[in-house]
C-alpha cells in the first residue's frame, strides 16, 4: 500500500528586542537563572503587563515579507494550562484574530519551486524553563530547577497550512523562513539557543484518500537534521502501526537525536483543553496603517525582489538566484564579488560561490561570515580566470592555498609562488602541438578517419608536454587549425 505523509510546521521564532513583550526585563541570552525576570514576569500579585512596540513591528514586518493581512486589530488571549515554569499557569498568546493572517512563502526543493501556504502567525510570551538534567537541591537531592529568564520572551508562532509531503520539503521550508527571519533583522536565528524552534504535526494516508490522518506534534525540534530524522521516524512509525492494524492517537511527541526516534510525552490538547478567552488586563492591539506603511518604509530588499534582479538584471538561472538569497549572508557576498567583475560574468561568480565556496564552509561546518576567503579576494581570483592567467583546474588549487591563508589569501602572489600562470601564447603551444603531431601519427590518422577520441587523445598529449599549463581553449582551437 502506498502512503502519503501530511506535514504542517508550528515554529516558534524568538523576536530581536532588547526587553520582554510585557515587561522591561532583559532577553540576554546567558544570564545567570532568574536574575532577569521582574514582577511581571514572575506574575507577583498587582502586576500588569504593558505590550512591547518593538515586537509589533517585527510581527508586521514578517507579514509585509509573506504578503500577509496584517490586522488592524487583534487581541491577546490568556491560554491556561498547568506547569511550574508558568508563573501565571497561563500564557499570554492570541487565538481567535492574530495579528498576521495568511500570506505564502516559496522556496526549491531539489530544484524544483514550492510554495506553503501559511495560516496565520501570532505574538505570545514564552515560558520558562524547567532543569531536569544533572541538577541538585540544597542538600544534593535529585532536584528540578526553574530559571524564569526565558518566562515573558517575545515570541512570534508561525503556523503552516498542512501543505508539505515530504521531509525534505518541510525542512526546505523551515530554511527558507529561517533565512527569511535573520534578513528581516526580527531574530538572531541561532537555533542552539533556542531562537527558532520547529514543532512538526505529522500524520500518513492512503495516497488518493482525501482524508487527514490522525496527527502527532513532535514539540520543539531546533536543528534541520533533527527535523528530518524525526518527520522520516514518524512517518515511518504510523504507517507500520497502521500495516499492523493499530491506529494512530494524537498526541504530543519528543524526538531523542541519541536513539532516532520519537517518543510519547503526553495526549494532545484542542484548543477548548486550554480554555483561551480574551485577557482583560490587555486591551485589543490597533495597528493604524500609517503604522504599517512606516514599517514598510524601513523594509529591506526582499529575498523575492533580490531573486528577480539577480535573474533579470545579471542573467543568474532561477534556482542559482533562489540559492543566493536564502540569507542575506549569501546574496551580500555575492553581490560584492560579482560587482568587482566585468559584465556578465555574474554566473560564474555563482558557480564558485554555490560550488567551491559552499563546499569548503561545509566541510569546515562554517558560517559564510567566517569565511577565510573575502568576496574581494574571490573576485580577484575569478578575475584570473576570466582573463585566461590560470585554468578552471588551477583556480582550484589557488582557491585551496587561498583557504589555508597562504600569502594572505592573495591569489596574485600564490599563482606567482607556485608558478601556475597559463601558457596563453599562440606561439608556443602551437610548437608543442607540432611536436605531438609528429609524435604521434597513428592518432592523427585516427583522427582523420573520423574518431572524435582521438582527437581527445592528442589534446591530452598537448596538455602532459605543457604540464599542464597551456590554456586549454587556445589548445583546442589550434589544434584544429593544424589538422585541417
Amino acid at each position: 500500500m502506498e502512503w502519503e505523509i501530511v506535514i504542517g510546521l508550528e515554529t516558534h521564532v524568538q523576536l530581536s528586542t532588547e526587553s520582554k513583550i510585557f515587561s522591561d526585563s532583559s532577553t540576554r541570552y546567558g544570564a545567570e537563572p532568574n536574575t532577569q525576570a521582574n514582577e511581571v514576569d514572575m506574575a507577583l500579585p498587582g502586576s500588569l503587563p504593558v505590550m512591547n512596540k518593538g515586537a509589533v513591528e517585527r510581527a508586521i514586518r514578517l507579514g509585509l515579507a509573506l504578503g500577509s493581512h496584517i490586522a488592524p486589530r487583534s487581541i491577546f488571549a490568556r491560554k491556561n494550562y498547568f506547569y511550574p515554569d508558568l508563573p501565571k499557569n497561563y500564557q499570554i498568546s492570541q487565538f481567535e484574530i492574530p495579528v498576521v493572517q495568511g500570506g505564502s512563502i516559496s522556496f526549491f526543493v531539489d530544484g524544483e519551486e514550492k510554495t506553503v501556504n501559511l495560516t496565520r502567525a501570532h505574538l505570545e510570551e514564552d515560558a520558562g524553563k524547567s532543569l531536569h538534567e544533572n541538577f541538585t537541591g540544597p542538600h544534593g537531592e535529585s532536584s528540578t530547577g526553574i530559571d524564569l529568564n526565558r518566562a515573558g520572551t517575545p515570541l512570534l508562532e508561525i503556523v503552516t497550512e498542512p501543505e508539505m509531503r515530504s521531509a525534505a520539503e518541510a525542512v526546505a521550508y523551515a530554511r527558507a523562513l529561517h533565512g527569511l527571519v535573520v534578513w528581516l533583522g526580527i531574530c538572531d536565528g541561532n537555533m542552539q539557543e533556542g531562537s527558532f524552534r520547529c514543532d512538526a504535526n505529522v500524520s500518513v494516508r492512503r495516497k488518493g484518500d482525501p482524508v487527514l490522518g490522525t496527527r502527532s506534534e513532535i514539540k520543539n525540534v531546533n536543528s534541520f537534521r533533527f527535523l528530518e530524522r524525526a518527520i522520516l521516524f514518524e512517518a515511518r512509525r504510523q504507517i507500520e502501526l497502521l500495516e499492523d492494524g493499530g491506529k494512530v492517537v494524537q498526541e504530543t511527541r519528543l524526538y531523542d537525536s541519541d536513539l532516532d526516534e520519537t517518543r510519547s510525552m503526553r495526549s494532545k490538547e484542542d484548543a477548548h483543553d486550554y480554555r483561551y478567552f480574551p485577557d482583560p488586563d490587555l486591551p485589543p492591539l490597533i495597528i493604524e496603517p500609517e503604522w504599517v506603511e512606516s514599517v514598510r518604509a524601513s523594509m529591506p530588499e526582499l529575498p523575492a525582489q533580490k531573486r528577480t534582479r539577480f535573474e533579470q538584471e545579471l542573467g543568474l538561472s532561477a534556482y542559482d538566484a533562489a540559492q543566493l538569497t536564502m540569507s542575506r549572508a549569501s546574496s551580500d557576498y555575492f553581490a560584492a564579488v560579482a560587482e568587482q567583475l566585468p559584465k556578465g560574468q555574474a554566473k560564474l561568480a555563482a558557480n564558485w560561490i554555490l560550488g567551491e565556496l559552499s563546499a569548503a564552509l561545509n566541510r569546515e561546518e562554517l558560517d559564510l561570515e567566517q569565511s577565510p576567503v573575502a568576496p574581494a579576494s574571490l573576485a580577484a581570483l575569478i578575475a584570473r580566470i576570466i582573463d585566461g592567467t590560470i585554468s578552471n583546474k588551477m583556480a582550484r588549487e589557488v582557491f585551496g592555498a587561498m583557504w589555508a591563508g597562504e600569502h594572505e589569501g592573495n591569489p596574485d602572489a600564490i599563482i606567482e609562488a607556485r608558478g601556475l600562470k597559463q601558457i596563453s601564447d599562440s606561439g608556443a603551444i602551437g610548437a608543442m602541438i607540432d611536436e605531438v603531431l609528429a609524435a604521434h601519427p597513428a592518432i592523427v590518422e585516427e583522427y582523420r578517419a573520423g574518431k572524435q577520441k582521438a582527437f581527445n587523445s592528442l589534446v591530452g598529449q598537448v596538455m602532459k608536454a605543457a604540464k599542464g599549463k597551456a590554456n586549454p581553449q587556445q589548445v583546442n582551437d589550434l589544434l584544429k587549425e593544424k589538422l585541417g
